[in-house]
């Protein structure tokens, strides 16, 4: 079987987060970029999968130098090789961009499982599973929680609004991974070494046949105006000195005078 997992570099969760000087995008200094915790689940979800069925796990990135050190990552972890799409012209892709990218990579390898995160923490966006599919002409189904394959049909379970649907369907599909749907590994000192020796492969807009227009800031629709922190949280108050219905009374007038919640 062959799988295809599309991953996204980002800046790990536990960083401080600081706006760069033209206050339109992040200030890299210091920071750790990760494989997007979500994007885990999904080549979590592909390593399963070709263990019990054979076949191999391909992973797919868009970006700069830096984004090899993520697939190496996700190499070591048991991909089989690994497409590095980079080129000066992606940079500042929106998200039809980058699914244009993404789209021209995969569809010449004829895959029959396609496996996104069901969004990239940062942007938070959620559109590249579903643009991708539309581009390559397949089915979508997204944020799932259960997979089983049986031939060349697929069952996947995925969250609704208070609830859990069931979708049904045929190979090659598009998928984006949920929380839930399994447990990461970790990379053992084997998986390490061995990524040493694997492939990376890296194409270029030239050799994906792309127009320069149809990516990067030339081909965007959308772009950041600008980047805000949350501002800093104000010290709580604390009702003292009141019965129980006075307080209530109180805290309902604050949180609707002050707070604007109610």
């Amino acid at each position: 079987m062959k799988i295809a997992v599309c991953i996204k570099q980002v800046p790990d969760t536990e960083t401080k987060v600081r706006i760069a000087a033209d206050g339109r995008s992040l200030d890299e200094t210091g920071v750790t970029f990760v494989v997007s915790p979500y994007d885990e689940i999904a080549v979590e979800e592909g390593l399963r999968i070709k263990e019990k069925r054979g076949g191999e796990v391909v992973a797919f990135s868009v970006g700069d130098e830096r984004v090899s050190t993520s697939l190496r990552t996700v190499l070591a972890l048991g991909a089989d090789r690994a497409v590095h799409l980079k080129d000066p012209a992606f940079e500042n892709s929106d998200a039809l961009g980058l699914s244009r990218i993404l789209a021209a990579a995969l569809k010449p390898e004829a895959f029959d499982l396609i496996l996104f995160g069901k969004q990239a923490v940062g942007t938070d966006r959620g559109q590249l599973g579903p643009r991708v599919a539309e581009l390559l002409d397949l089915p979508h189904v997204g944020v799932v929680v259960r997979l089983a394959l049986e031939g060349d049909r697929f069952t996947a379970h995925r969250e609704v609004e208070g609830a859990q649907e069931v979708m049904e369907g045929g190979l090659p599909v598009v998928l984006t991974a949920q929380k839930g749907l399994n447990e990461p590994r970790y990379a053992s000192l084997k998986g390490i070494l061995a990524a040493k020796k694997k492939e990376i492969k890296v194409l270029t807009i030239a050799e994906l046949g792309l127009n320069p227009s149809m990516v990067g800031s030339a081909g965007a629709r959308t772009r950041w105006e600008k980047l805000e922190l949350p501002p800093a949280r104000t010290a709580g108050k604390i009702l003292k000195g009141m019965d129980p219905g006075e307080a209530a009374r109180e805290l309902v007038r604050l949180l609707r005078e002050e707070a604007k919640v109610i």
